[in-house]
């Protein structure tokens, strides 16, 4: 969105503000001889987010939720969600979303550049949602696409035909531009009538998304102010978001408020892609949230807004926090993957437009498998499996057992380890890579061994399945480092360090590459005795390091990968991966014993 696009938007909202000013005038007053007026309007907000393009009912245990019983049911899937978001609407509901919606997707999304997911919220209503970090997963001219439509630059169109575009609005009022060109004549556009706002502007940046979305229900308009965490340069690919900067949550939101009641907009909702942890186990309607970066924002944006809608974290709680003022708002959100709709009703006052907050009641509803499909979605779903079948059902090797993501005391996981010694197979010629290390984040679930009723599994891997293990299309890369920044990168793994490492987060090695780290000395001093092929390293030799080119890129706050010098560039790292699953199957887990901790 240009800068002088958003002024437009706050220009057309002046003028819709006199509108409501002229429609609620005679709200307070009752002809004689007729029933008053209502006071309050309804409106019914319901709010996904985290979705990630799971179009199939997830499975594992990311398609398992605890419900409002505490019983873990299965749940997830677009045409479940579809039966369920058709069964809460009514005639004052607005449906809206908070990021990543898109990104980190089945091959069923993925492979058509989440295409069928967006088209999917957009048959589900969809009305406005928040950018999420993922979306930024292929770059923001990628995401411009996905929003105005146009064939893929490099894949060309999908089998549905040219892309029409996203048919509801994202925003991201936190995302500017570093070196805006339009910025002085678009302030000046603004006119002496709108000083207040070219201020506000002057103050704050041009964004490079819309950051606010207005909708009408019953008469009443309803402000939305999208936000992105403002960590998103260092768990995205650099490169594809080089011309953005991400401000601060707060600062953006206070803004866009101000502009929004500016225009005669004083209902205001907060979607924004931040979160928090939770206390594991309980039900989604409980305020389980441990106070953290989510709860941050949603206690210190501007007062006026009402309610803050949050995401990221994909964890599920409803709590009601304090605002600067001292007043109960609400602050909520419904898990990921599709498995929760998060339901809000609330009233809107007619007298001064707000809402009032005393009526909003939340409720996170469990996407439950139980109802029966929509039958319009399922079809849809159908169509997009057969046109990838050919792919996603290709054999591509086996396992004997399980290779889990989930991290054991030292923080290796066996698949981890496994997509390591890969990356390290496929970039040894021509990379001449010595070790690899993959970071964990883009280990996203594990590979499943299913078992028959005779016991014995399978352990066949489709292409499919390892694609959803590792969705990001990232390129394998490899730099050299010197022994002293390789232990700098390690170091970075844990908190406290000066990238402020939001939490510990410990790279998975490839087989040859040992070490040792203590849980209790002090940041820097953490890592010790590391070995390649069993010798020691030493601070002033180099080693050829392979990782993804976000790990390269400084990603999920490794700076040091920043200092590698002679990149070489390989294959993706789902071919490396594919490849090495098609060269070693079967597969064992293997023991994670590859990093030595000790107190």
């Amino acid at each position: 969105m240009t800068s002088r696009s958003f002024l437009r938007l706050v220009l057309a909202g002046a003028v819709a503000s006199g509108a409501v000013a002229l429609a609620a005038a005679p709200a307070g007053a009752a002809s004689p001889g007729k029933a008053k007026a209502p006071l309050t309007v309804p409106v019914r907000l319901l709010a996904l987010n985290d979705f990630h393009g799971n179009l199939e009912p997830p499975t594992g245990s990311s398609g398992r939720m605890v419900d409002e019983n505490g019983k873990t049911v299965d749940a997830g899937g677009a045409a479940y969600i579809a039966t369920h978001m058709k069964a809460l609407t009514d005639k004052n509901t607005i449906a809206v979303a908070q990021g990543d919606l898109i990104g980190a997707s089945p091959l069923l999304s993925a492979a058509y550049h989440d295409e069928p997911s967006v088209e999917f919220l957009g048959k589900l209503g969809l009305k406005v949602a928040a950018v999420g970090n993922h979306e930024f997963d292929e770059g923001y001219t990628e995401l411009r696409r996905i929003m105005k439509g146009g064939c893929h630059p490099v894949d060309g169109c999908s089998p549905a035909g040219k892309w029409k575009g996203a048919s509801f609005d994202y925003v991201g009022a936190n995302v500017l531009f570093k070196n805006p060109n339009e910025r002085t004549d678009a302030l000046a556009a603004l006119g002496a009538q709108q000083a207040q706002a070219k201020k506000l502007m002057a103050d704050w940046g041009v964004p490079a998304l819309p950051p606010v979305s207005v909708k009408w229900v019953n008469g009443v308009p309803i402000g939305f102010i999208g936000l992105v965490t403002q960590t998103t340069p260092n768990i995205v690919t650099a490169e594809g978001i080089k011309n953005l900067k991400f401000i601060d949550e707060v600062k953006a939101a206070n803004v866009a408020s101000k502009i929004l009641k500016l225009v005669g907009v004083r209902a205001q909702v907060v979607l924004v892609h931040e979160g928090d942890q939770v206390n594991a186990g309980q039900s989604p309607d409980a305020c389980s949230a441990v106070a953290g970066a989510g709860a941050r924002i949603a206690t210190q944006v501007d007062p006026e807004i009402d309610v803050v809608l949050t995401g990221h974290s994909h964890q599920a709680y409803l709590c009601k926090i304090k605002d600067p003022a001292g007043n109960d708002r609400l602050y909520s959100q419904g898990g990921s993957f599709g498995r929760v709709i998060t339901q809000v009703d609330l009233k809107v006052n007619l007298k001064n437009l707000d809402i009032d907050r005393s009526s909003v009641v939340a409720d996170n509803h469990v996407v439950t498998r139980t109802v029966d499909p929509d039958p319009e979605i399922s079809t849809f779903v159908q169509t997009w499996k057969d046109r990838v079948a050919p792919v996603a059902n290709k054999a591509i090797g086996s396992i004997t057992a399980e290779l889990s993501n989930t991290a054991g005391p030292s923080g290796e996981s066996p698949l981890g380890d496994v997509i390591a010694d890969a990356q390290l197979a496929a970039t040894r010629t021509g990379g001449n890579a010595q070790i690899a290390l993959m970071n964990p984040g883009g280990v996203r679930t594990s590979l499943n061994y299913p078992s028959s009723p005779a016991g014995e599994g399978d352990g066949v891997v489709t292409y499919g399945e390892a694609f959803t293990v590792q969705p990001f299309n990232n390129l394998m890369q490899v730099v050299t480092l010197t022994g002293a920044q390789l232990k700098t990168v390690l170091e970075q793994q844990f908190t406290g360090g000066p990238n402020n490492q939001a939490f510990t987060k410990i790279l998975q090695p490839s087989a040859n590459f040992t070490y040792t780290y203590s849980t209790s000395a002090p940041w820097g001093s953490k890592v010790s005795d590391m070995k390649i092929d069993g010798v020691p390293v030493t601070d002033t030799q180099t080693i050829r390091v392979a990782a993804n080119n976000f790990l390269v890129g400084g990603g999920d706050a490794f700076a040091a990968f920043t200092e590698g010098t002679d990149l070489w560039s390989g294959p993706l790292d789902i071919d490396a991966f594919v490849d090495y699953l098609g060269a070693n199957s079967p597969i064992t887990p293997p023991a994670t014993n590859r990093i030595t901790v000790t107190s």
